[in-house]
């Protein structure tokens, strides 16, 4: 069940939301980890004795945590600590690596979330929860259960205590629920289009302009869609009393890579600076010290997205553009017009989109290399139709990944509009796929 359904929209979502809100507060927390165990288990009944086990393993670690600390023994804390962190990652190796097991949905998401957890109770960073029905809503909150943002305890740990349901946090969720419908379904869908047509023809047989056609389409579905997902999970959180923090702030107005990876996907990358790279280090040990740093969580971002030699090149290439952009990139674009600085950005992502898309990672160079000019065919009569048929909305999502129309996303009419529109289009849609699903 994907959140751009008729059945969750017009079924699961009502259903849940009325109880959710009849129930006394001391039950709201229960209620939402056994409505999120049903989310879950509608699509994947057999893996809800994962979830089940990430959540009874770490919430008791929790507690020995609590007592190791509480009777100062600290080898059994730091056996306690070790113990979760390999027991969970091997479970996401085993089911994400090895290929032989279908993947589980939203495993890589509360996988990070539950090692948050242990690690900061380690830490002392945050108090140990007591209650299994609220350490079970955390890991499995449905909202962010699938696609994120990634939830560090420490974010939510006071609102899985107390909070309030007002009328303005219901009005707020349901209008950033709306944006984020309308962002998946009339956006990343449609661009998607573009994209299956240029993903399924060789690379050898298409012009410069298609290839740049296909990437661009691919860097603004994956955009929308997760982006739209995440603004659902943001909103429903918000109906819910949660208040989740933002996971994109428009990165495609950025002007060197740096910029673009502190606007993209933040919980992520919160997640690998706070419990990678200052563990490792960060900064604090010179030049080249903090360039290991940096390729080692640029090669683990990589690894986390898929198990194909592309995720790996893909999170090795943004690295060493980081580094070079730490070691002289970011002085010399600063010293030039920002436009120079959007224009490489950009670039340097759709080359990156562009492995990053494609499963054969001889196939992604091969494209980066027609997109360089090696073809002798600039454009032909596919890339006309194409760009004929798609050019206005490539441009209308061109203009919404910069934020140009995010004003219009305060006024209810526009909520209405996006929802109706979704509807309607859903109601005989054949394509409605989620990208972040298979990471």
């Amino acid at each position: 069940m994907i959140f751009s359904s008729l059945l969750f929209i017009f079924r699961f979502l009502p259903a849940f939301l009325t109880i959710y809100l009849l129930v006394p507060d001391r039950h709201r927390n229960l209620v939402l980890f056994v409505g999120s165990l049903v989310f879950y288990a509608w699509g994947e009944p057999i893996y809800i004795s994962l979830m089940l086990f990430s959540t009874f393993f770490d919430y008791g670690n929790g507690l020995l945590l609590e007592y190791a600390r509480k009777h100062e023994m600290t080898g059994l804390a730091k056996m306690v600590l070790t113990g979760s962190i390999l027991v969970n990652l091997s479970l996401l190796a085993i089911f994400k690596y090895s290929g032989t097991l279908p993947l589980p949905v939203g495993i890589s998401f509360y996988t990070f979330q539950t090692m948050s957890y242990t690690i900061d109770v380690y830490r002392g960073e945050v108090p140990v929860q007591r209650s299994l029905s609220a350490f079970g809503a955390y890991v499995s909150m449905f909202p962010q259960l699938i696609a994120g943002p990634i939830v560090r305890y420490r974010d939510v740990s006071a609102e899985l205590s107390h909070r309030t349901l007002g009328f303005r946090d219901g009005y707020e969720g349901i209008g950033r629920f709306c944006t984020g419908l309308g962002k998946k379904v009339l956006l990343a869908n449609q661009i998607g289009l573009l994209w299956e047509s240029v993903q399924q023809m060789p690379a050898g047989k298409m012009s410069m302009l298609t290839a740049w056609l296909g990437s661009l389409a691919f860097a603004l579905q994956l955009y929308f869609d997760f982006s739209g997902y995440s603004d659902m999970a943001i909103g429903m959180a918000q109906m819910l009393g949660f208040h989740l923090q933002e996971n994109f702030a428009y990165p495609y107005r950025s002007r060197s890579i740096t910029e673009f990876w502190r606007r993209w996907h933040i919980s992520l990358g919160q997640w690998f600076r706070e419990y990678v790279y200052i563990p490792l280090g960060g900064n604090r040990k010179g030049l080249l010290l903090q360039i290991r740093n940096i390729l080692i969580v640029w090669a683990l971002t990589g690894i986390w997205h898929g198990k194909g030699l592309n995720f790996l090149v893909w999170g090795l290439y943004f690295g060493i553009l980081l580094i070079l952009e730490k070691c002289f990139l970011l002085k010399w674009l600063s010293n030039l017009p920002s436009v120079f600085g959007h224009l490489y950005t950009m670039m340097a992502v759709l080359f990156g989109m562009t492995v990053f898309a494609l499963d054969n990672l001889s196939e992604g160079i091969h494209r980066i290399a027609v997109l360089l000019g090696g073809t002798k065919v600039l454009w032909d009569a596919e890339a006309a139709w194409l760009l004929s048929g798609y050019g206005i909305l490539l441009t209308a999502g061109i203009f919404g990944a910069a934020g140009l129309g995010r004003k219009l996303a305060k006024y209810p009419v526009v909520w209405m509009l996006s929802f109706f529109l979704s509807v309607a289009y859903l109601v005989d849609a054949a394509y409605n796929p989620f990208l972040y699903f298979r990471f």
